[in-house]
């Protein structure tokens, strides 16, 4: 018989026992070329799904590009004094949380983990993606060693901008013959309307549209959207977290 000290090992979120392990990958932190601002990842586009991931017993690790303290963009803070994020209760429930704020101090960086751990990737967006996941070959890596392998691979808002670039090991773009979607051009407008200034190196709408033999959608402005096309998923800004995540949960129940 299980003492109740060996079987509080296994117990997680609801008293159920652990599902499996996801990865989840943010930007550290970096500059914007574009507006001289301190950049990073979006506090939605992690706490909505890690919400949706914990609630169905998985075990989540957060790791990023190069490692260390990671930080959240400002319009995504909803303490921060724009007020553009304050509807965020759900990360502002994770910031009361010593754990989640641990869970941001010294990361490992991505290329330390081992992906046969892991049942399933989840890249988080944010402007710091626009720099830090554009041309970095030891994301597209992890990430197509996932998806080659079977496992659920998702990316969300600017995250992916990853997908732009990323091929399979026969050398083909990831996405060629896929339906995935990703931050629009109408949002990028209306970012780039609200602050008075272009606020992004490049548009993935308009770089992905360029691709031949992949099918790009968008839906309104801002809503959640997401598409499963086979294990790879994606989302369309940061309002599609959530949506992301349980498609996931989905590929990994079924």
């Amino acid at each position: 018989m299980h003492s109740i000290q060996e079987i509080n090992q296994y117990v997680h979120f609801h008293g159920a026992p652990s599902r499996g392990k996801i990865l989840m990958v943010a930007s550290s932190p970096s500059t914007s070329l574009q507006t001289g601002w301190p950049i990073g990842f979006w506090a939605a586009e992690l706490t909505h799904p890690l919400r949706v991931f914990q609630e169905a017993g998985y075990e989540v690790e957060l790791v990023s590009t190069e490692g260390g303290d990671l930080m959240m963009d400002g319009y995504s803070n909803p303490t921060d004094a724009s007020g553009y994020s304050a509807h965020d209760i759900i990360t502002l429930g994770y910031m009361q949380k010593p754990e989640f704020n641990e869970m941001l101090k010294n990361t490992k960086k991505l290329t330390a983990v081992d992906t046969q751990n892991f049942d399933a990737i989840f890249l988080v967006g944010g402007q710091g993606p626009m720099y830090t996941f554009k041309g970095n070959t030891e994301l597209q890596k992890l990430f197509v060693d996932f998806y080659e392998s079977g496992k659920p691979s998702a990316a969300v808002c600017h995250s992916t901008t990853l997908l732009l670039e990323a091929q399979t090991s026969h050398g083909e773009l990831l996405v060629k013959g896929k339906t995935w979607t990703g931050f629009a051009d109408a949002e990028e407008d209306f970012a780039d309307q609200a602050v008075g200034m272009k606020i992004q190196p490049y548009r993935i709408e308009e770089e992905a549209r360029k691709i031949a033999g992949t099918h790009f959608k968008v839906a309104a402005s801002f809503s959640s959207y997401a598409i499963a096309d086979g294990n790879l998923i994606t989302g369309q800004q940061q309002n599609s977290g959530a949506a992301v995540a349980e498609l996931l949960v989905k590929l990994l129940q079924a």
